[in-house]
């Protein structure tokens, strides 16, 4: 059976014990050169099972007259531990601060950084792109009208009737008596003739809104107008723009035909159709596929000379000048091109979706 420490000599013991440690501390911690190499000398003395944690666990065997005065010290040296770390661990801070302000500018030893994941073109930007870069190529400028328009300019110098179905409130989204969201880019047609003297070739993109809302149509979607002004301008200069256009978006020997068809502001008036891109089968050799129906040819926009009426009301005067104008929807052609089954997942912004071009 051990005996019990001699009080006193309990008390001599641990005033040795803190002595050492007040000696030694400057040293422990001056020797941390990192601070978790100074934290973990920290955790040595004032851890659950550090240094100056066990002097306290022997406080309870020292004589009562001597308990106060090694408290005392006990505190004393704790205080004198936690200022020494508080200084030391300062200094580690400012060390690596001036190392950071002092090195150079890169490190060329670490490792290269995978490039952050870019987002997407949507399809009916790259369409549009495309499209204007085709009629570019071929000489015609950009020129654009306001979203808001008057009713004079959307409908009536268009030449449409005043009782056309296109201007029921059904059909057309009406901000006030006289003005509406433009329901096609040929506002911007009559803006230009208006604006500019012949000759002119202009493309006009832009958003449009009906009051469609089906798979195949959305209540806003994007038109291109292309128009050209010029001196004997026939539907032979329009059919060539055409074959042009179309070889450039769908690749050469992309066959072109026009049906005829009526629009208010041209005549005569044609849908334009191509050999379907899909299935080739514009020869009708073979039977086409379901995309075209079985035809072999998918309709792509329409088009015609610029009725007489539209130059005139334009103050343009149709007996020296003539031209010719075309629309598409870009939607359509992303459709086309791409396979895409409803143009509702074209304005949804499902980032999957816009990820897949």
């Amino acid at each position: 059976m051990s005996e019990k420490p001699n009080p006193t000599e309990l008390s001599e013991g641990i005033d040795r014990a803190l002595e050492a440690l007040r000696e030694g501390l400057d040293a422990r911690f001056a020797s941390a050169a990192t601070e978790q190499a100074l934290r973990d000398e920290n955790a040595k003395l004032l851890g659950k099972k550090g240094e100056l944690t066990a002097v306290l666990k022997q406080m309870g065997a020292v004589p009562a007259d001597a308990r106060r005065a090694i408290g005392e010290k006990v505190n004393a040296v704790k205080q004198q531990v936690e200022a020494t770390f508080a200084a030391r661990l300062a200094e580690l801070h400012r060390a690596a601060r001036q190392a950071e302000l002092t090195a150079p500018p890169f490190d060329l030893t670490l490792p290269g950084r995978a490039p952050a994941p870019l987002g997407h073109a949507h399809p009916i930007s790259i369409v549009r792109d495309e499209v204007v870069a085709i009629f570019r190529g071929l000489g015609f400028g950009v020129f654009d009208g306001p979203e808001v328009e008057h009713e004079e300019n959307n409908f009536t110098l268009l030449g449409f009737p005043p009782d056309h179905p296109a201007t029921d409130m059904q059909d057309s989204f009406w901000t006030t008596s006289n003005h509406l969201l433009r329901t096609h880019t040929s506002n911007i047609q009559v803006r230009a003739m208006k604006a500019l003297e012949p000759p002119m070739a202009f493309i006009a993109p832009g958003a449009v809104y009906r009051r469609d809302d089906d798979a195949t149509h959305s209540p806003v979607f994007h038109q291109i107008e292309a128009f050209l002004i010029d001196r004997g301008v026939s539907l032979a200069h329009l059919k060539g723009v055409l074959a042009e256009f179309a070889e450039r978006l769908y690749g050469p020997g992309t066959p072109v035909r026009l049906r005829p068809s009526y629009f208010p502001f041209v005549e005569p008036g044609a849908e334009v159709d191509i050999g379907c891109v899909f299935c080739k089968q514009a020869d009708g050799t073979r039977p086409g596929c379901s995309l075209c129906k079985h035809t072999g040819w998918i309709e792509i926009l329409g088009c015609g000379l610029i009725h007489p009426v539209v130059l005139e009301g334009c103050g343009i005067d149709p007996e020296q000048w003539s031209g010719f104008a075309l629309g598409m929807g870009i939607e359509r052609i992303a459709m086309l091109r791409y396979g895409i089954p409803n143009i509702k997942l074209m304005f949804e912004g499902d980032p999957r979706f816009v990820a897949q071009f």
